[in-house]
């Protein structure tokens, strides 16, 4: 997805709701640090987005989400979530990082920092995944210190936190 849809999905999001401020907390938030990514690092069709006044809104996936009109004309969609969808380090809101002006019609966009969404996805772990933290870490996207750092700060078991020290290792060897 393109820095432009992103704003798409951002203003579309906006005039459904009257919200003027939305978290972005899956692979699209990576266009807050690098809003030029354009390629298959990005790729996913939606936009998972944390309405930030009222998250309990409801009727807006029906317009903008999957399946929708809005996702059948564009390519891409809006998915509404919560905080509790991913789970990250602590004090993840005070780095939010602010996603670069564009065509919003005023709807700001608070996306979560690269590495606070690498960590997310160590601990879900689905095959699309493990692509990309790989990618994050080849690319020098993430660095392996403040991973590590992020993980003792993320409320994970013993067992889980273990597991994720030793993919982020392999992410890093692996950097070829």
């Amino acid at each position: 997805m393109k820095k432009q849809q992103l704003d798409h999905v951002l203003r579309a999001a906006g005039r459904i709701t009257g919200e003027k401020q939305f978290v972005i907390i899956g692979s699209q938030s990576l266009h807050g640090k690098h809003p030029d990514l354009a390629d298959e690092i990005v790729r996913s069709a939606e936009v998972d987005l944390i309405a930030r006044r009222d998250a309990r809104r409801i009727e807006w996936p029906n317009a903008i989400g999957q399946d929708s009109p809005f996702h059948e004309e564009f390519g891409y969609y809006a998915d509404p979530v919560d905080e509790t969808t991913a789970i990250l380090p602590r004090g993840w809101r005070g780095r939010l990082v602010n996603l670069a002006p564009g065509d919003t019609d005023g709807v700001n966009g608070l996306c979560l920092d690269p590495h606070d969404l690498a960590i997310a996805k160590y601990v879900v772990r689905r095959e699309k995944d493990i692509a990309f933290t790989r990618e994050l870490a080849r690319r020098g996207i993430t660095q392996r210190k403040r991973l590590l750092t992020l993980l003792d700060q993320t409320p994970v078991t013993h067992e889980v936190r273990d597991r994720i020290r030793n993919e982020i290792a392999v992410d890093f060897e692996n950097r070829s």
